[in-house]
């Protein structure tokens, strides 16, 4: 495990060197945020019956969303990887002393960390600070507080594990293209990120309760806010580890039948 800790301790405080970029990044979430913002408000001032999650646990919604960006989007990527794939590089991985899936997957989470890390703190600090309705909301307790940051680290871990079957696809495609669009859409709509998951008509909450997506953005979003009671929370945390523990050992799997393909300068 030494390996993989040096990897994301390495990995973190090289990502950490991008400030210039982190702040354009602030900016454009800024804008983004602000845009949904107006778009809800305008539905909110003239639906017709009472919505089963109010403006202002939606308005903490959105600034979490846009916060932690780099936590909860599926096309955040590493192209490096792609290229390792794609150009036969993917031998000199397979000479180092530990397994790679293992390093991928620290590569891959120290830079969504280092990334939320130098964006989210200026988001989340103005964002306490901007007037009515604007503002963002503390949450209802410590223990809900808790709550949200245990769900949030593995919903972190969670995209991870789902984002290294995008890598593992491009062993078998050579071009990372269509994994991207077919997982970036497919997860952005059902984590809640298009249209959060009370909004959407039962028939299609039922199938975004099926999959981990909702898991990694929508679910730790709401308990925040005290929208998920304490005690579903605390399931929802317990079915976050049984996904996690599926999609690595299945992740692990697949990565290991894809190195057994691999054919590099003819075999």
């Amino acid at each position: 495990m030494n390996a993989y800790f040096s990897v994301l301790k390495l990995r973190l405080l090289t990502g950490m060197q991008y400030r210039a970029a982190a702040l354009a990044g602030v900016v454009t979430q800024f804008f983004w945020g602000f845009m949904y913002i107006m778009i809800f408000e305008a539905f909110y001032q003239n639906y017709l019956h009472t919505p089963p999650i109010s403006f202002t646990e939606l308005i903490t919604y959105i600034w979490l969303q846009q916060a932690f960006l780099a936590f909860i989007m599926l096309w955040f990527r590493d192209n490096e990887l792609f290229d390792l794939i794609t150009s036969g590089n993917i031998a000199y991985e397979l000479c180092r002393p530990c397994g790679i899936y293992g390093f991928w997957y620290a590569k891959l989470l120290a830079q969504r960390l280092s990334s939320a890390l130098l964006r989210s703190f200026p988001i989340l600090i103005v964002a306490f600070f901007l007037p009515q309705p604007y503002k963002m909301t503390l949450p209802p307790s410590i223990t809900t507080f808790m709550l949200f940051l245990s769900a949030m680290i593995l919903g972190l871990l969670l995209l991870v594990s789902i984002s290294m079957f995008i890598y593992i696809s491009v062993f078998v495609t050579m071009s990372p293209v269509g994994s991207l669009l077919v997982f970036g859409i497919i997860g952005e709509f059902f984590a809640g990120l298009t249209i959060p998951i009370p909004l959407m008509p039962s028939w299609l909450q039922n199938i975004a309760y099926l999959l981990p997506f909702r898991l990694t953005a929508d679910f730790p979003f709401r308990v925040y806010s005290g929208h998920i009671p304490q005690d579903e929370a605390l399931i929802g945390i317990f079915i976050q580890l049984g996904w996690l523990s599926v999609l690595i050992l299945l992740g692990r799997y697949a990565f290991d039948k894809a190195l057994q393909r691999v054919v590099v300068q003819g075999g």
